[in-house]
């Protein structure tokens, strides 16, 4: 069983930056994808970005995309979603995600079917 904790969401303004982290308990984690989701007040949970095991390899909404930056340290076990421009659109639950391994499927299945474990999830809230 992997473990993600998340941290870093925090309530920010318009037009701030955020970085989210995620550390993950995993002893393959440089062999997985890596992903974040988030889930609004009354709404699904949304895809929002996913990096290939080697980082390499990037896919993000269109909602973010050119606004937020997912990134990786293997030799941390750490993701990271480096948010900028924030808007209150923005403001969600934040999820970590992993896949199973113990090979990738990045770029090969839709990320709704990429990822295996889930974080608990960090708070962002942006006001106007």
């Amino acid at each position: 069983q992997v473990q993600l904790t998340e941290s870093g969401g925090r309530l920010a303004q318009a037009g701030d930056s955020l970085r989210l982290s995620c550390t993950s308990s995993g002893r393959a984690f440089s062999a997985v994808a890596m992903g974040w989701w988030r889930q609004a007040p009354g709404k699904g949970r949304e895809f929002v970005a996913a990096v290939s095991p080697d980082g390499t390899s990037r896919g993000y909404s269109d909602s973010v995309r050119g606004r937020f930056t997912i990134s990786r340290d293997n030799d941390k076990n750490t993701v990271y979603l480096q948010m900028n421009s924030l808007m209150p659109a923005d403001t969600a639950v934040y999820f970590c995600s992993a896949e199973a391994g113990p090979n990738s499927d990045f770029g090969r299945v839709a990320w709704s079917k990429l990822f295996t474990y889930w974080g608990q999830g960090t708070q962002v809230i942006v006001s106007s």
